[in-house]
């Protein structure tokens, strides 16, 4: 069990409780509709400014926690313990720095443990300091009372992973995990002929957005008539990933390979370019790495997002609710874009670091490219 939430962890990812106790459904044909519906969508909220837009037309009344600033805004955070966690936390506060109604910013680090969070927000609730909390879960059931138990003491908005309760003002997040699997999948279907061998790779089992970006490009890659010829879990190692590559190619061709995460995306690549194999369609992730090797070897590839822009969303909406403003809820819901071959280029900076997120819409902030580690 430590390893498979040491794993999660290290791919900024949280276990339901239905990892360990009743299996959940990762396989729920209305929540696939609809988020393959939101994926095409038109957003709502300011052009240009995806981590502003809404795809669900529902507002939230904050009048009842109007009150006047500076505020304090607390934030109780599952950790900074992998890149995408720190390229949302540096979009965050850098956003924080933006707003001067902020008067100041409270961040506790649970260090990817659930009770460690809980005695963070028991501290922030018993301080009293706090006038919002916002709340990134490290596990869903496990955080789901102590955030009931915020929500009986001041406003709460919980983003990234959720909770099993409604008490939030809002909770923001992308589409989903089902739209992950969907787009990668989609463009796989679109790229190679019927019957071509496809190789899935996975981090870990019992993953709730790991679970449905995997069932969704399943049933996809399936109803085209594809040939699934594995899937296999990496452990989120580039060691692995090239082994388990190696050991298909061995056997057979493969036209295509999807990944639930795209982590170890150049490794897989590398796999091919080392035995002198044609580079097949490829799924991976906003990764500046990978999308640099795409660019270069001139790759027919995607790269599904989990954008780290959404780390500036609670910020703008705590602001908004203690001003008394209508936000987006019970559900923020944010689109939730690809990396395209249309438009690559412009996400590919080689000024930045090899394991920043390009998708951070952090580009206008005024300490970019330096405090995201650029140059």
């Amino acid at each position: 069990m430590k390893r498979l939430v040491a794993l999660a962890a290290a791919a900024g990812l949280a276990l339901t409780a239905g990892a360990f106790a009743q299996a959940p459904n990762f396989d729920d044909p209305e929540e696939f509709a609809k988020q393959r519906e939101q994926l095409t969508a038109t957003p709502m909220g300011p052009e240009g400014m995806p981590w502003e837009q809404y795809l669900i037309d529902t507002m939230a009344d904050t009048s009842a926690h109007a009150k006047e600033g500076p505020y304090t805004v607390c934030f109780s955070n599952a950790g900074v313990n992998n890149p995408w966690r720190v390229v949302g936390y540096t979009n965050m506060t850098e956003e924080v720095a933006l707003h001067e109604e902020i008067g100041e910013f409270i961040h506790v680090d649970a260090e990817g443990s659930d009770d460690k969070q809980i005695a963070d927000i028991d501290d922030l609730l018993a301080g009293g300091n706090c006038d919002i909390l916002i709340v990134s879960p490290n596990t869903t059931a496990a955080l789901t009372p102590a955030v009931e138990k915020a929500c009986a003491q001041l406003p709460v908005i919980v983003f990234d992973r959720g909770v099993n309760t409604d008490c939030p003002v809002t909770f923001i997040h992308p589409v989903g995990g089902y739209g992950f699997g969907i787009q990668g999948a989609e463009f796989i279907a679109e790229n190679v002929e019927p019957g071509a061998n496809v190789l899935m790779l996975r981090i870990l089992p019992g993953v709730d957005v790991l679970e449905t970006r995997y069932s969704a490009g399943r049933r996809i890659l399936e109803e085209a008539g594809l040939n699934i010829v594995g899937a296999e879990f990496t452990d989120g190692d580039n060691a692995k990933t090239k082994s388990i590559v190696e050991d298909y190619l061995a056997r057979g061709t493969i036209d295509a390979v999807w990944m639930d995460a795209g982590a170890t995306a150049v490794a897989a690549v590398e796999a091919f370019e080392d035995g002198g194999y044609d580079i097949p369609v490829f799924v991976g992730e906003d990764q500046q790495d990978f999308l640099r090797k795409w660019q270069d070897l001139g790759m027919t590839a995607i790269a599904p997002t989990y954008p780290t822009y959404q780390w500036r969303t609670p910020i703008i909406a705590a602001v908004r609710i203690l001003q008394g403003e209508e936000v987006p809820g019970p559900e923020w819901v944010l689109p939730q874009p690809a990396v395209t071959q249309e438009n690559l280029e412009a996400m590919v900076n080689p000024a930045m670091p090899p394991l920043h997120y390009a998708m951070c819409g952090c580009e206008e902030m005024p300490n970019y490219p330096q405090a995201w580690g650029g140059q």
